[in-house]
């Protein structure tokens, strides 16, 4: 298929309400590849070596396009919006009128409803062989949100394997925003089966959590990760307190929330976290200029399948989904998430790959 990750372009070739689906290879200096389809922003492969120089696919994806259209995790290494993670009964009010978003989640509205981001053909461009731009028009209404919005996200690959997310988008009236992906990372390479994470080292740059209630929203309260599952400043096994006998390990089904992440000033680029898989000798660091990271360990997966063969089963990958925090147009202390007509919505993430 002349790429690293044997995908065939024409997999990923269908319409969709007269948008057309295609399947986009980013190649960097070094021969290492992350491949993106127009539907949802999708990852569907990132191809990069160990320590002794073996490639494997660290990312959770699909190799056709039918599959992921209708993957059993509708969210796989997606784009959300326009608002990822929950709102709590999918309420909230802005300028004084009431909004009721589509309940996906429980009680609760999750990553901007069932046909948010994830599930819409985006306008593509590729600029040159390690850009990719993204476009998407949100229609005033679309899942229930006021105000049209204009969306742009740029995906670079660069020459030391940094996947580099620029996000900016602008509305013609108020409204809420909250664009995240939501990359399912599987270091050791997806397999059949693709290995869990227990053994997966992880540092999160934050000393504060938000505990959230058995229904996944926030608390309100924002808690001090010392002496807690959540402590992650300095690095840990993922497996060591996943399953401690702590009430919000249980009400997340394992890690399912949303770390505060320490900043100098609001919206600096700054380190968020850090994850090294001690076989392969593959890292990552995340990096963003959002105020919180909702790590999630993939505690639903049940071992459906993914790319080539291989099966996801539970906690066989890790989430970073750099964001604004979940709630927050219900938490007026929350950082601000409301965005106004004349003003840009900006965010930088990056997932920096290495090895020990």
């Amino acid at each position: 298929m002349n790429n690293l990750s044997n995908l065939n372009p024409k997999d990923f070739k269908t319409e969709i309400n007269g948008k057309k689906t295609e399947l986009y290879i980013l190649r960097n200096i070094k021969g290492y590849e992350c491949a993106i389809a127009n539907y949802g922003g999708a990852i569907v492969s990132l191809m990069v070596p160990d320590k002794d120089g073996q490639i494997a696919d660290v990312i959770q994806g699909h190799d056709n396009i039918k599959d992921v259209i209708n993957s059993a995790e509708p969210y796989l290494s997606t784009l959300i919006g326009r608002f990822g993670n929950r709102i709590c009964k999918g309420r909230f009010t802005l300028n004084g009128k009431d909004y009721q978003l589509a309940i996906n989640n429980g009680p609760n509205a999750l990553h901007g409803g069932p046909t948010g981001y994830h599930a819409q053909v985006w306008d593509a461009i590729q600029m040159n062989e390690q850009t990719l731009v993204l476009k998407l028009n949100s229609p005033y209404g679309d899942e229930g949100f006021t105000g049209e919005m204009s969306i742009t996200v740029e995906y670079t690959w660069t020459d030391d394997n940094e996947l580099i997310l620029d996000y900016m988008a602008t509305t013609n009236k108020k409204t809420i925003v909250n664009l995240t992906h939501h990359a399912f990372f599987s270091l050791a390479g997806v397999a059949n089966p693709t290995p869990t994470i227990d053994d997966l080292l992880c540092e999160v740059n934050a000393d504060f959590y938000l505990p959230t209630d058995e229904t996944s929203i926030p608390t309100g309260e924002i808690l001090k990760v010392e002496g807690t599952p959540f402590d992650f400043r300095t690095q840990k096994p993922i497996g060591q307190d996943i399953d401690a006998d702590d009430e919000q390990i249980k009400n997340g089904n394992g890690y399912d929330h949303c770390f505060v992440l320490n900043k100098k000033e609001v919206g600096e680029l700054s380190f968020a976290a850090r994850i090294v898989e001690p076989n392969s000798g593959r890292t990552m660091e995340c990096w963003t200029t959002e105020p919180g990271v909702q790590m999630y360990t993939d505690n639903y997966a049940t071992g459906y399948a993914i790319q080539h063969g291989c099966t996801a089963p539970r906690r066989s990958a890790i989430c970073f989904e750099a964001q604004h925090f979940p709630d927050s147009p219900n938490r007026p202390y929350f950082p601000p998430v409301v965005l106004n007509p004349g003003e840009e919505y900006t965010q930088r993430t990056v997932y920096k790959f290495g090895t020990l």
